[in-house]
């Protein structure tokens, strides 16, 4: 037989509470509040077809065709219409203020931090012993075997040997220190001398080395990039006060303590 469960305002904040998210949800109130003065003081201002194209993306985002598919899901997540036009509201503005702050000093970032933005594609096989994976080395240099035969071969996680040891594309700052000097000094395509690091004896082969553009996309990202940094700062000099009464509300358990 089933029964009707009612969960109230005050049990959705309780569980907050105790799964320790109070802490990041007061952070991302902080962060709107944050955002919504700074572009008041800016003279900041969402078109209203700037909201249209917004609500537009987020409905494509979230693969949200049909009429009844919206309204499926603003009810899912406990959203009115109102609130729906409110988040593409905070994202246009949000989006807006980052680039009225930073999009200026974006060909200076770039150039100042442009090794940071170097990205490289690899492969790689670790080994325990470093002679065994010097003897691979010498052989894949003489053709005597090829890469994905090594991987193959030595690699026991089951996805990562289909995948013949791929690392996919990553930034300077993904690789060890150990490793990261010898990929970006190399000529790919090609193999690296073995790497021993406290880990592992690693065996790479480098792929490719992307060597960055400052197009749309990465113009983008380092306007992201600049914003949380400022708004992580601006944080950190708020003194923040909340007030949460869920206690008071909340039914008093005595704890007992057996010996």
């Amino acid at each position: 037989m089933s029964q009707r469960l009612t969960i109230t305002d005050l049990d959705i904040i309780h569980s907050i509470k105790l799964s320790q998210q109070i802490p990041s949800v007061v952070e991302a109130i902080a962060t709107q509040k944050i955002i919504a003065l700074s572009a008041q003081e800016a003279g900041i201002q969402v078109e209203p077809e700037e909201l249209q194209q917004e609500g537009d993306k987020l409905r494509l985002e979230q693969k949200l065709v049909k009429a009844k598919d919206t309204w499926n899901w603003l009810e899912k997540h406990h959203l009115s219409v109102t609130d729906f036009e409110e988040l593409a509201h905070k994202n246009v503005l949000k989006r807006k203020l980052a680039n009225h702050l930073f999009a200026a000093q974006v060909e200076k970032f770039f150039y100042e931090h442009q090794l940071d933005y170097d990205a490289a594609v690899t492969y790689e096989v670790t080994f325990e012993d470093k002679d065994l994976a010097l003897e691979l080395f010498y052989a894949l240099e003489e053709g005597e075997i090829i890469f994905p035969e090594i991987a193959r071969l030595y690699i026991q996680e089951p996805e990562i040997r289909r995948a013949y040891g791929y690392k996919g594309l990553q930034h300077r700052k993904d690789f060890r220190p150990e490793i990261v000097a010898a990929i970006f000094a190399s000529s790919p395509p090609g193999i690296l001398k073995p790497i021993t690091t406290p880990k592992a004896v690693y065996l790479i082969w480098v792929e490719e080395i992307i060597q960055p553009q400052l197009d749309e996309q990465l113009c983008e990202k380092i306007i992201t990039e600049l914003f949380s940094e400022w708004l992580k700062k601006e944080i950190e000099f708020l003194d923040i006060a909340t007030h949460l009464d869920v206690d008071a509300k909340q039914p008093q358990k005595e704890v007992l303590n057996h010996a």
